[in-house]
Order: C-alpha cells, then structure tokens, then sequence
C-alpha cells in the first residue's frame, strides 16, 4: 500500500498540478469557458491510461505463476526503475520553471484552435503522468495484493486532488522544491527496490547465474508474505532471502543516484543565488 500511495501522490500532485496551473491562467484571462477543452483532455488522458493498464495486468494475469509472467515482471521493474530515476531529476531541474514553461505553451494554443490546443496540452500532461503510473503499478501490484495496491492508490490520488484544489482554490502555493527532494529520495528507495527483484527474477529464471545463494534468512521473523513484510518488500525491496548480487545492486545503486541527486540539489541551488527571484503567482 505505501508503496502505490506514494506513487499515486506523487504523480497526482504532479499531473493535477499541472492541471490547476491551466486552469488559473485561464481564469485570470477570464477563460473561463475554456476549462471545459481542459477537463476533455485530462478525461481522454485518464481513460488512454486506465484501459491500456487493465489491458496489460489482465493480459499478463492470465500467464499467473509461469515463466512468462516472471520475464514480463522482469521488463517491467526495469522499465519503472528506470523511469522512475529519470523523472525525478527531471523534476528536480524543472520544478521551478514549470509555470513559465505551461503559461508559454497556452498561450500558443490560444494563438491557434483554443480548444483543440488546450484539450492537447492537457492530454500530453496528464497523459505522460498517467502512463508513468501504470507502468509503477504493474511493477508494483504483481508484487503485493491487489487489495493493498488499491488502497494506497486511492490514498494518495485523493491526497494529491486535495493539494491541488488549495494551489488553484487558495492561492497557497507549495515548496515545491522541498517536495520533491523528499518525494525523489522515497522514490530512489522504491527503484532501488525494484532492481533488487529484477535480480532476483534473473537467477530465479536461470539468467543470472551468479552470487546467487541466500546471504541469510529471516522468513521465520519476518516473511515476505506477511502484512509487514509486503508493505516493506514493495516499497523498501525487503527479502527474507537476499542474495549478495541482490544487495549489491540495491546499496550500489542508491548510493549513486543519491550522490548525484544530492549533488544536482547544490548545484541548483547555487545557480538560483546567482539568478534574481521569479516573480510569484502560478
């Protein structure tokens, strides 16, 4: 479940984000009636998004317990973990710029067909985040229960809508850059995770032959199959059997994406004190 509600409000922050700065720009040009070509095009991203990830899950549940089934977890956590590494730097270089970036590109939709530009600019947005999220989710839910990869994905798309309505409603504005450092840092955790089981799919498929023997066992203090132990094993990559290779992977992998995040933090930070303040507002 954390791990999914972790996901899910990332991305939904992220996405509704995006969404209420449209929409505030064309409330303060008094476009009101524009929303509607907004809402169309997140609805069209939700939708795209919603039936090619049941499409994939029942697709591949109906090969559940075989090899084919690992092989396609297997792309799967690699493709997240990628993903998942790449957005976050994204992120963390683009945060502050975001508003300008979305008012530039409606601003030409306007220029054009308002209403199919908008509903475009929507659907790319939303559309981007919502294929992300399927993509996480797949990784995640053939790893944990159903049950408890819904909860948190309800969670946390409902703890993202909330912060959205107080940016457009209120007018607070969040520290994004804060945000996302934590958020990023959570998420890096959860890659590491899954490169962990991508290992561990590898020389249980036969690929990876090698460092391949438990390290330990602590199935009888803590299994992977109960409650503790999925909520840990989806999120943190928690094995009661790790192999060497698979705790290689997983502490070699976060110490390097952290130094870089860590370093790419300062870095930024020591360009904004060189720059002048943006203006505030969305």
């Amino acid at each position: 479940m954390l791990a999914t509600l972790v996901i899910f409000l990332r991305e939904g922050i992220e996405a509704s984000m995006i969404v209420a700065i449209l929409l505030a720009y064309l409330n303060r040009l008094g476009l009101r009636r524009h929303f509607r070509d907004v809402f169309a095009g997140v609805a069209a991203a939700l939708v795209l998004a919603t039936a090619g990830g049941t499409a994939a899950y029942l697709t591949i549940r109906s090969y559940d317990g075989s090899r084919v089934q690992t092989i396609f977890e297997t792309v799967t956590y690699v493709i997240a973990a990628a993903v998942l590494t790449y957005m976050t730097f994204w992120m963390r270089n683009h945060a502050r710029s975001l508003s300008a970036e979305l008012r530039s590109r409606a601003e030409a939709a306007l220029d054009g067909r308002a209403r199919w530009g908008l509903a475009l600019l929507a659907f790319q947005a939303v559309g981007r985040e919502g294929l992300e999220t399927v993509v996480f989710t797949l990784a995640i839910i053939f790893s944990t229960t159903m049950v408890s990869a819904l909860s948190g994905a309800l969670i946390g798309l409902a703890g993202s809508l909330v912060i959205a309505f107080v940016i457009y409603r209120l007018g607070h504005r969040l520290n994004l850059s804060r945000f996302f450092t934590v958020i990023g840092v959570l998420l890096m955790v959860f890659a590491a995770g899954l490169l962990a089981d991508t290992v561990e799919n590898l020389q249980e498929l036969g690929w990876l032959p090698v460092l391949s023997a438990p390290m330990w066992h602590t199935g009888a203090l803590l299994s992977e199959d109960s409650a503790l132990g999925d909520v840990l094993h989806s999120f943190f990559g928690y094995s009661d059997a790790p192999t060497p290779l698979q705790v290689l992977v997983y502490l070699g992998y976060l110490a390097a994406v952290i130094a870089a995040y860590l370093g790419l933090r300062g870095a930024l930070r020591a360009r904004r004190d060189d720059s002048p303040e943006p203006a505030a507002g969305l």
